[in-house]
């Protein structure tokens, strides 16, 4: 029998929980052609979306019992569905002893309390679905105060309904509960203090994040970032190229706080490849200014690899989710230090498969095409990397004395080493890449620099 971990035993009465919650999914999806209908949702197909939605539920084991699909010509101000399909839905809850409604759709504080009266059940929206994820997803401290800042922010709008238990011990919250919880009175005043608290402490932490980014500055590693919709398959990437063993499943939100490991590239170069979490369509605006600390490593990289599930029936739409995020994040799409990745080539026919993989040179602004799960095309896209990392960096030959501990301690400290030789005299001749920042002081320090041929 296999050992349980701590975070293994602290799930173990949260997941009962859910497995014992009978969950109905509802897809409330208007028509396309429904006057002021929105024309970038209606670019997903129904089907795609629901099943997203039904993943959704299912990562957070909830006990999925029905789902239903609705296409909706009118938004009803008071409860979002027609009155009909609300008895309909009513029928089914009853019938089916659902414990819980997920709605997929933005609800507002009314429409969410006038359902649960109809419908004698738990309702929450896409949102709330989202931050129940995230809470249950976070691990590190500064994850658990960021899903939990979000959450209030959630809550602060919905006080006319009965306050849910905010569980702070593991981060989870909404309507499992669990051990260690403790009810967060309905007060908007202890609210805002809580958020003050939080807020604060989150200023410590990007602090502290700052000061790591700066300590990582002085380290010659260039700095790789993963970006995604969720389940595109980042987190089985960052195996495939750095060889650890991160959570990588096929289940939405598997990664929530980064991860970070040494990407070894070929010519003897190395940088720091970051695994970060997955995005998706309609994410709640709180949760983008409440993980922008953890966005950072974006903005800080040097190259962005944008991965996508090019076997998904709506990749393209999910691209664009991607690029609408990292355009509020301040990353340009299509700018020069991103690579696009089209991943799950495994799930492809063979001649698909084939077409991609013969595209001929790789071109800066052609997508890379790989399958993370058996490694087809991760050379090309290593190479890729390194291609684009170069840019702008000058790579230079010098020859140090054989004696010379010191300043050869200070290139690997300082530049990336790409080759070294020995002579027989014991003369060391160096090939290194030296960040723009980093050139004037290599050649104020080491005689002899030439450029590399």
């Amino acid at each position: 029998m296999s050992k349980l971990t701590l975070n293994d035993r602290l799930r173990e009465p949260e997941l009962s929980a859910a497995l014992d919650t009978r969950t109905l999914v509802v897809g409330p999806y208007p028509s396309i052609h429904r006057p002021g209908a929105d024309r970038a949702a209606s670019a997903r197909s129904p089907e795609a979306r629901f099943e997203e939605a039904c993943g959704l539920a299912r990562a957070i084991d909830l006990n999925l019992v029905a789902s239903e699909r609705v296409t909706l010509n009118v938004i009803r101000p008071a409860t979002y569905l027609g009155k009909g399909k609300v008895e309909e839905i009513a029928e089914l809850v009853k019938a089916d002893e659902i414990a819980l409604v997920v709605m997929d759709c933005a609800l507002s504080p009314v429409q969410q309390r006038n359902l649960e009266k109809a419908f004698k059940a738990k309702v929450i929206d896409r949102t709330g679905l989202i931050l129940e994820i995230f809470g249950r997803r976070a691990r590190t401290s500064e994850g658990v105060l960021q899903v939990e800042l979000a959450h209030l922010a959630y809550q602060k709008s919905r006080l006319v309904r009965s306050w849910t238990h905010l569980e702070r011990q593991r981060g989870g919250f909404g309507f499992l509960g669990g051990p260690g919880e403790t009810q967060i009175e309905t007060d908007r005043r202890l609210i805002q203090e809580r958020m003050i608290r939080i807020e604060r402490d989150l200023e410590g932490v990007k602090k502290t994040r700052a000061l790591h980014r700066a300590s990582r500055s002085d380290v010659p590693y260039p700095i790789v970032a993963l970006v995604g919709y969720t389940n595109a398959g980042k987190s089985t990437l960052f195996n495939r190229l750095t060889k650890a063993e991160v959570v990588a499943a096929d289940m939405l939100f598997a990664t929530l706080d980064p991860t970070m490991r040494l990407l070894k590239l070929p010519h003897g170069g190395a940088a720091i490849l970051s695994d970060t979490v997955g995005f998706i369509s309609d994410l709640p605006t709180m949760l983008i200014s409440a993980f922008r600390a953890t966005l950072e490593e974006v903005l800080a990289a040097d190259v962005i690899l944008h991965v996508r599930d090019i076997s998904h029936e709506d990749s393209d739409a999910q691209s664009k989710d991607v690029e609408a995020i990292l355009g509020e994040l301040g990353v340009a799409v299509g700018a020069e230090r991103v690579i696009e990745v089209w991943n799950k080539l495994d799930k492809l026919d063979p001649e698909q498969r084939m077409a991609m993989l013969d595209g001929g040179e790789a071109d800066e602004a052609q997508p890379l095409a790989v399958s993370a799960l058996t490694g087809e095309g991760t050379e090309r896209l290593l190479d890729a990397i390194e291609v684009r990392l170069a840019q702008g960096r000058s790579l230079l030959e010098i020859e140090l004395e054989g004696a010379d501990g010191q300043g050869l301690h200070w290139l690997y400290e300082n530049t990336e080493v790409m080759g070294r030789e020995t002579s027989d005299d014991g003369r060391v001749q160096l090939k290194v890449r030296v960040a723009p920042d980093k050139l004037a002081r290599v050649t104020r320090r080491f005689g002899g620099v030439t450029a590399a041929q």
